[in-house]
Parts: structure tokens; C-alpha cells; sequence
């Protein structure tokens, strides 16, 4: 490929041809390793930038739905009426973990109806300890829908930044070995070569900071949710317990 370290040759040899200054003209000029290097961090960061939009979305669709249904939950007070709403609100956590306590407490309460006189569930064999391990469970669902594609921005985040530095780390190791071909050991010799390396490390950073900021959000509104989640749970069992399973 015709790079910058061609163009330098071609000045050294008497032959004057202008070097390019632009960010594509450095790409270009790069070798295939370093090229290769580029175009996936280039990758990353636009899978990460649709991740990041992804999960935006669906973070702000969460607080909204779950702060709409705690607000059904604390106006009406029939459990099916707000058990038809969560239906609904499939986007928020809350509801999600409402939908499981609900049903499992009507289960354990058809249960203690058809068990004969004397078997009924007490609180302490079954009852509110079924319900709250079904929220629990739902809730440890929930959270792992809203970590869902998380991982990616974190792995971005800490590997671009080293992915970029190896691809400079080669770019200015071809450099320096084109000594060898040359007559000369100044900079100017070297000055293309490590110009065309450097790119790695900044599109690696390009792709990495991103990444991290947005990581650091999302695990911090997942840390939000988790606990409305966990706070709405004791709520409804607490509930429960003083008018189903006196």
C-alpha cells in the first residue's frame, strides 16, 4: 500500500510528493495489521454506540413504567385490578415482580383452601415464605434483563485502550525497522510511520470512553431499580402477611 512512509522514501530519493494531513489519508497509509486493528475498534465502538442507545431506552422505559405502577399499586386497592395493569406495564421491573408475588399468592391461598381442616399452610411452612421467594426470583430475573449487553461496554471499555496500544506498538515498530531501507536516523524519518501508529491508541480511547461512561450509568440506574424492586417487595409482603396468612 502507498502510505506515508512511501511518500517519505520517494522525498528522500529526489521525488517530491506532498503527504496528505487528513485522519482518512493516516488510515489509509497504515499497514494491514494496523488497519485491521482500526477497523475493529471501529466495530466496537459502533456496537457499543447501539448498545448504549439500547439500553438507554429501555433504562428510561423501566423508571417510567415502574413509577406509573407503584403509583396503581398505592391508588387502588384491588390486587387483581393492579394485577391486570402490570400486565401491561411488561417494561417495568416493579410490576414484574408484583405479577410473581400476586400469583403465587393466589396459589398458596387455593392451596389452603382445598387442603383439609388441620393441613392448611401456616406462614411459617409455606405462605409468605413462598410468595417472597418468588419475588425474589423475579427480581433476580429483572436485574439480569436490565445487565443484559452491560458486559460488552465493559469489556470494550478496558480491552480498546489496549487493543489500540498494540496496534501503535506495531505501527512504530515497522517504523523504526524502515530505518533499515533508509539513509537516515532522524525524526523525520520515523515521523510518518509513528503519525500512522498513533491512530490506533486514539480510536481505541475514542471507543473505550464511551464505553466506561455509559457502563458506569447503567450499573448505577440498575442499582436504582434493584432497589425499588427490593423495597416494593417488602411492602407487598408485608401486606400478605396482616390480611392473608393471619
Amino acid at each position: 500500500m502507498f502510505s506515508f512512509w512511501s511518500l517519505h522514501l520517494l522525498a528522500q530519493n529526489g521525488s517530491f510528493v506532498p503527504q496528505p494531513h487528513g485522519i482518512l489519508d493516516l488510515v489509509r497509509g497504515s499497514g494491514i495489521v494496523v488497519q485491521a486493528i482500526l477497523y475493529l475498534l471501529v466495530l466496537f465502538s459502533v456496537v457499543g454506540w447501539g448498545i448504549i442507545a439500547y439500553k438507554f431506552r429501555q433504562m428510561r422505559r423501566a423508571k417510567k413504567e415502574s413509577q406509573k405502577f407503584i403509583e396503581i399499586f398505592w391508588e387502588r386497592r384491588n390486587l387483581s385490578s393492579i394485577h391486570d395493569a402490570s400486565r401491561e406495564l411488561k417494561s417495568s421491573p416493579v410490576g414484574q415482580v408484583f405479577r410473581s408475588g400476586y400469583e403465587e399468592l393466589v396459589r398458596v391461598s387455593r392451596s389452603k383452601k382445598d387442603s383439609p381442616v388441620g393441613d392448611n399452610l401456616t406462614t411459617e411452612l409455606g405462605g409468605v415464605d413462598n410468595v417472597s421467594r418468588a419475588m425474589k426470583r423475579a427480581t433476580s430475573v429483572e436485574i439480569t434483563k436490565l445487565e443484559k449487553y452491560c458486559t460488552f461496554l465493559a469489556t470494550t471499555a478496558s480491552a480498546a485502550p489496549f487493543i489500540g496500544l498494540f496496534g501503535t506498538v506495531w505501527g512504530i515498530m515497522n517504523a523504526f525497522m524502515g530505518l533499515s531501507t533508509t539513509h537516515s536516523s532522524s525524526i523525520q524519518a520515523v515521523a510518518p510511520g509513528i503519525a500512522e501508529a498513533l491512530i490506533a491508541t486514539a480510536v481505541g480511547l475514542a471507543a473505550a470512553i464511551p464505553a466506561l461512561m455509559a457502563y458506569n450509568y447503567f450499573v448505577q440506574q440498575i442499582k436504582v431499580l434493584a432497589v425499588e424492586m427490593d423495597n416494593f417487595s417488602h411492602e407487598f409482603l408485608n401486606i400478605a402477611e396482616r390480611h392473608f396468612f393471619k
